[in-house]
């Protein structure tokens, strides 16, 4: 593919870091965190409560960190292996993270009354505003997976002055077809809502193989989540609407992501044609396209240590952390040598390391040439 880069990303650390797989069947094996300086939050918003957890405090005009987890999931779930992972601590010391729960999807959540309307994709969307004034955010840093992905792109969308950035894990930005829909109503009659789930969340060697990792969170899925607050939010998920979204220049008037963003999938993941996609409609100056092999359906649960890297990568190409600690030298901080590899491919910065205490940098997302390699694409499928 023309304007496509490989880079490989050496993994040293275990994809689970001290698991085995008798903790993976441990039900607290994803709920277990370093609790003590998060603090939980219900903010009231147009469409209802919503469950945040945060670390830290606004400091100038640096973004928080926000994540949004998938259906199925609450953040605990989704994110606790990636941000409980010894590099990505590094790296979000430097940040305020808030995690959001989707209405009734967070840990000991009440169940819904009969007849409670979940909010739509929009909706979910548009409650996010709340938090960010809530907490006094001038803007953020999105991570999002799956059905929460979805969100923020919608979120960056609307209010695109809020988002500096976006990583979304296992978008996919059409709305479900006929067929589709057809294929989800017969699933939902012939299999229980954990598994139903599941096949959207992890690809079919994994389920065939029925791994450690599956049936850890067939059980968390099961015995976590409230079952019929879950099944309001995968109804509504499977009803949603296109991602309006087109390239610059493909057609008049195209409304696309402003925000640099990374695309992040695992190779053979249910999510993969959908990712591919909607790559395929973001402006290429501004994306970067991360295709994690090895990785199954939940990259930042069986690679954080890839995701973490990448994620390094990203906040350099917009001027945060361009130095950070290398624990393999005796010395302080120093630059990251494998920055300059991507800093030729994608979004460079034009602040200093100072960016990370100052004020808001601003990117340069014009394509870079070095010697020998010409004129580079931004987007570039990456093989880890």
């Amino acid at each position: 593919m023309a304007g496509l880069q490989e880079l490989r990303f050496p993994e040293e650390k275990p994809l689970l870091r001290g698991q085995d797989a008798a903790e993976l069947e441990n039900s607290d094996t994803f709920l277990l965190a370093v609790d003590t300086d998060w603090k939980e939050h219900d903010i009231e918003t147009p469409y209802g409560l919503l469950h945040v957890v945060i670390r830290g405090s606004p400091k100038g005009n640096r973004p928080a960190i926000l994540t949004y987890h998938d259906v199925g999931l609450n953040h605990k779930l989704c994110f606790n292996t990636f941000f409980n992972f010894e590099d990505m601590q590094e790296i979000t010391k430097h940040f305020v993270v808030c995690h959001v729960d989707a209405p009734g999807q967070q840990v000991g959540a009440s169940q819904f009354p009969q007849g409670y309307q979940f909010p739509s994709m929009e909706q979910l969307a548009a409650m996010l505003p709340s938090v960010v004034q809530h907490f006094g955010f001038k803007y953020v840093i999105g991570i999002g997976v799956g059905a929460g992905a979805y969100v923020l792109a919608k979120f960056a969308l609307i209010f695109p002055d809020l988002v500096e950035g976006l990583v979304l894990i296992n978008i996919d930005p059409n709305g479900k077809g006929w067929i589709d829909w057809a294929a989800t109503k017969l699933s939902s009659l012939t299999s229980t809502l954990p598994d139903t789930v599941l096949s959207h969340l992890f690809r079919q060697e994994e389920l065939v193989s029925n791994t450690e990792l599956v049936q850890s969170y067939r059980q968390q899925i099961a015995n976590v989540v409230n079952q019929a607050n879950l099944q309001l939010f995968w109804n509504m998920y499977n009803s949603r609407r296109d991602l309006d979204i087109n390239r610059p220049g493909t057609v008049p008037n195209a409304k696309t992501l402003r925000c640099p963003v990374m695309l992040v999938v695992g190779d053979n993941a249910p999510a993969e044609e959908g990712v591919v996609e909607c790559n395929s409609k973001l402006d290429p100056t501004t994306t970067t396209f991360l295709k994690m092999a090895d990785s199954g359906g939940l990259p930042q649960v069986t690679q954080p240590g890839k995701l973490t890297e990448a994620f390094k990568y990203f906040l350099q190409g917009m001027g945060y952390i361009a130095y950070l600690k290398d624990r393999r030298l005796s010395g302080g901080a120093v630059p990251s040598a494998s920055m300059t590899r991507l800093a030729r491919s994608r979004t460079s910065s034009l602040t200093s390391a100072s960016s990370v205490d100052g004020s808001r940098p601003q990117a340069c997302t014009h394509s870079e040439s070095s010697e020998g390699l010409g004129q580079v694409n931004h987007t570039m499928e990456v093989s880890c």
